[in-house]
């Protein structure tokens, strides 16, 4: 029951607080994207091609993953541990597989999982070949990985990650320990923070004095 209902609140979560409009989110953390409504699936956009097309012409040797199955690792990267490591046994490449919510909102496990705060799902995904950005940094608490990246591109402070969350969101949602990337976020740019809706009340940094 208690499996249940741990799947049922992910769901509520991840549908008001995730795709939804995030009442406690400022204008900027707000999510952008939108599920698309009941039995109705992805729709790729119109496209034709007003150029020339490339010279090089790919060869497609191989079938591309299955939209479904990388659809479902990343729902499962939010919150089920067991279910990532089964499907990452049947398919390895899903490690490396985005999915594309709409409107350019694209999301892989790592992304899922940083934006969560489950450091035990981003350790395995980053041993199966992950590939840690700036956000799972923020999260992780990885300061001098995080200085790196704005001391290469500054303009990285205003990056968005998925459903567009902030890095100082993904800072936030890391807990006690990525505060001190946090605080250095904040030395960067400063921002209203706002309840974080996927911080555990024992993970939440002491509050300062003001």
């Amino acid at each position: 029951m208690a499996d249940i209902l741990s799947r049922r609140l992910f769901t509520a979560m991840a549908a008001g607080a995730v795709f939804g409009s995030g009442s406690e989110l400022s204008a900027d953390e707000k999510p952008k994207a939108e599920l698309p409504k009941a039995g109705v699936g992805p729709v790729e956009a119109p496209f034709e091609r007003d150029y020339a097309p490339p010279e090089f012409k790919p060869s497609w040797k191989k079938p591309q993953t299955n939209r479904l199955l990388v659809q479902d690792f990343v729902i499962f990267a939010h919150m089920d541990l067991p279910m990532v490591k089964k499907l990452l046994d049947r398919e390895p490449s899903l490690v490396l597989a985005t999915m594309n919510w709409s409107a350019g909102d694209w999301e892989s496990g790592l992304g899922a999982a940083s934006h969560m705060g489950r450091r035990d799902i981003v350790e395995v995904l980053l041993e199966r070949g992950a590939r840690i950005d700036i956000f799972c940094a923020a999260m992780l608490g990885m300061t001098d990985v995080v200085k790196a990246f704005l001391t290469m591109q500054p303009k990285l402070i205003d990056a968005k990650g998925p459903h567009g969350f902030s890095l100082h969101f993904h800072a936030q949602v890391g807990g006690k320990e990525s505060e001190k990337t946090l605080d250095y976020l904040q030395t960067v740019k400063k921002i209203e923070l706002k309840p974080n809706p996927f911080l555990k009340k024992d993970d939440a940094p002491a509050k300062k004095p003001a």
